[in-house]
């Protein structure tokens, strides 16, 4: 999809580094957005334009991780700016795996429902720092570029978002 529409306008020598990131690294940049959003049609928007400003700016960077921090940041800062301009709905996809009982696939799917439904109420930049450091398991520092932030910040913004978190979904159940 991505890869077809921006083959033309690639130079030959990188269009082998731009294929392997977009392989590499979409799925990830598409389940953060998701995360943050809640939408899967805003999340694969802003999955989309992560990946043309990856073109547009080239593949300068020195190393993988820089390339994949660049990512988590521009991905983060998208959805950011999307949860300013307008609320996303709380579409879910279905997600039953074929190895689970039915009973065990509605649980889960209620379990996600109920995390993204309260992930919604936190702020903005509470909510990228959690998803980001609890769900994709990128380390404080990694968080921290990706946010623009210090690790101290981070720190206690998803300090402060498990608080809210716990808080919601305790409500929830009384």
């Amino acid at each position: 999809m991505l890869e077809a529409a921006l083959m033309g306008e690639i130079p030959r020598e990188t269009t082998g580094s731009f294929d392997r990131v977009v392989r590499e690294r979409e799925a990830q940049m598409l389940r953060t957005a998701f995360r943050i959003l809640g939408n899967w049609s805003d999340a694969e928007d802003v999955a989309q334009e992560v990946f043309l400003r990856l073109h547009r700016h080239g593949l300068n960077f020195p190393h993988d991780a820089a390339v994949g921090a660049w990512l988590y940041r521009v991905t983060v800062n998208l959805c950011l700016d999307r949860t300013r301009s307008r609320r996303s709905s709380q579409e879910l996809p279905e997600m039953a795996s074929p190895d689970r009982s039915a009973e065990a696939a509605v649980l889960m799917d209620e379990k996600k429902q109920r995390l993204m439904a309260a992930l919604a109420m936190l702020p903005p930049k509470e909510r990228a720092a959690v998803v980001l450091r609890q769900i994709e398991g990128l380390s404080t520092a990694e968080v921290a570029a990706a946010l623009g932030s210090s690790d101290v910040t981070v720190r206690s913004q998803i300090s402060k978002a498990m608080v809210r978190l716990r808080s919601i979904l305790n409500r929830e159940d009384a």
